[in-house]
């Protein structure tokens, strides 16, 4: 039993002499690693739960879940950052893990994440997928699926129907990381920009529609319960500042810029 418990807990052991040095290009500066990190954050946690949610667990009383969902996200940035700078490995938190508590542990955090990963892929594909179909198409995508292929015996978030398009979606992702860190940066970038205006679009816009009775009359309609609540999926908005950690081998100073663009995600 004494061996069994030393198998699971031994620690993965880094040699600071070569720490360092890498395999990886190192490519990424510090508005690179920012700008991948928003553009991990700006996705369904953004554009599909904040409706979601004001509608159906917290009302106004939101702005308040997403203080407390920003106030634990920052806790959790700071550990990153600091891991990262003193453990400049790929691997995210399965490395962090690994390095401090043991095997066991960071094996199962590793499976943790890439279900973590998958989750948020399809999440955000199925959401660009759907709202691109209901929208600009009139359910045309669906009604042809559903009707030449069928429906899926599936309930609750999990699509009625083969999505195609969603899966086009992250195939053409996937593809695009094929060509490198440089593309992908590029990439990236790009679409951060165009986040960020749609973003401040729709602030501007929606202004006019803002009814100040909401914040007096019926602030916490589901009470603070619902706030808390709503703060428990709210951190999903947040999540992403994490994968920031898994490209520290690509980054030009990761000591440096790796913490740096880690609260700067978090604050954007």
């Amino acid at each position: 039993m004494e061996r069994l418990s030393k198998i699971l807990n031994r620690k993965k052991l880094i040699d600071t002499s070569v720490i360092h040095k890498t395999e990886f290009s190192r490519c990424l500066t510090r508005f690179d690693l920012t700008s991948l990190g928003v553009a991990t954050t700006l996705g369904a946690g953004i554009y599909v739960l904040t409706g979601t949610l004001a509608r159906n667990v917290a009302g106004p009383g939101l702005v308040l879940s997403f203080f407390v969902a920003a106030v634990a996200s920052i806790l959790a940035g700071l550990c990153y950052a600091e891991f990262a700078s003193r453990v400049p490995r790929v691997g995210s938190a399965y490395t962090f893990t690994y390095v401090t508590i043991g095997e066991f542990c960071a094996f199962v955090i590793g499976w943790n994440l890439l279900l973590e990963y998958i989750i948020a892929t399809s999440s955000v594909a199925r959401a660009w997928s759907s709202y691109l179909d209901s929208s600009l198409l009139n359910d045309i995508i669906k009604n042809t699926t559903t009707t030449g292929i069928g429906k899926l015996g599936a309930s609750g978030i999990i699509s009625h129907y083969p999505d195609f398009l969603a899966f086009l979606l992250v195939l053409v992702i996937t593809v695009t990381l094929c060509f490198g860190v440089k593309l992908t940066s590029l990439t990236t970038n790009v679409i951060t920009a165009i986040n960020i205006v749609v973003i401040v679009l729709i602030i501007i816009a929606g202004a006019n529609f803002a009814e100040g009775k909401n914040w007096t009359d019926d602030f916490l309609p589901f009470g603070f319960s619902g706030v808390l609540a709503a703060s428990a999926s709210a951190f999903y908005a947040f999540v992403g500042f994490d994968v920031i950690a898994t490209a520290v081998e690509e980054s030009n100073n990761p000591s440096k810029d790796v913490p740096v663009a880690t609260i700067l995600t978090i604050g954007k």
